[in-house]
């Protein structure tokens, strides 16, 4: 960043992001999905291996399926795009054998917030879903044994605008080391 507008624009988006649930019945270009997708890949990623994929679902009756397999959280089906974020296991594990797994799960998290922040940032809403069945969601979307969704992202144009919800005071979050 070469400014402090630079920074404070980057920093509003972190801090005014909101999880949205309504979503207006409106297309997303394929260049903004593509722009989020491409952000949630620009995360940091254990030996740059990337071991996480995107799985986008615009079909209605799957998402549908989807929201049904996700607690019943049915305003899944109303975002016109759902993006399911795997880690893939096998592409971190042939590196960092076993611990790879951890790896790649943090690999898809850090993919997730990238996606969130991302779409915010270009006025579209979004909300991390990490309640599903995750045998369900695996057999719905064909996913293979070896990667493992990890969170469900419903995105759109958002239909409404909440409040950011509170957080804890920074004081109460931080620990120093004590010699």
């Amino acid at each position: 960043m070469d400014s402090e507008k630079d920074l404070r624009m980057c920093l509003d988006v972190i801090f005014n992001r909101v999880s949205i649930r309504k979503f207006q019945r409106r297309e997303i270009p394929e260049e903004y999905l593509m722009e989020v997708l491409k952000a949630g890949n620009a995360a940091p990623s254990a030996g740059n291996l990337q071991a996480r994929d995107f799985i986008i679902v615009k079909d209605q009756k799957k998402k549908e399926r989807i929201a049904k397999a996700a607690l019943n959280q049915m305003f899944i089906a109303e975002a016109p795009v759902v993006v399911v974020v795997c880690a893939n296991y096998p592409r971190s594990m042939r590196v960092y054998g076993e611990r790879g797994k951890l790896y790649a799960e943090q690999d898809a998290t850090a993919a997730i917030e990238n996606i969130l922040l991302a779409a915010c940032a270009l006025g579209l809403g979004c909300v991390w879903v990490g309640a599903f069945h995750e045998g369900e969601i695996s057999r719905l979307l064909r996913i293979p044994e070896y990667a493992r969704p990890m969170a469900i992202i419903p995105i759109g144009w958002p239909a409404e605008s909440p409040e950011r919800r509170r957080r804890y005071p920074i004081e109460e979050l931080i620990h120093r080391e004590r010699w």
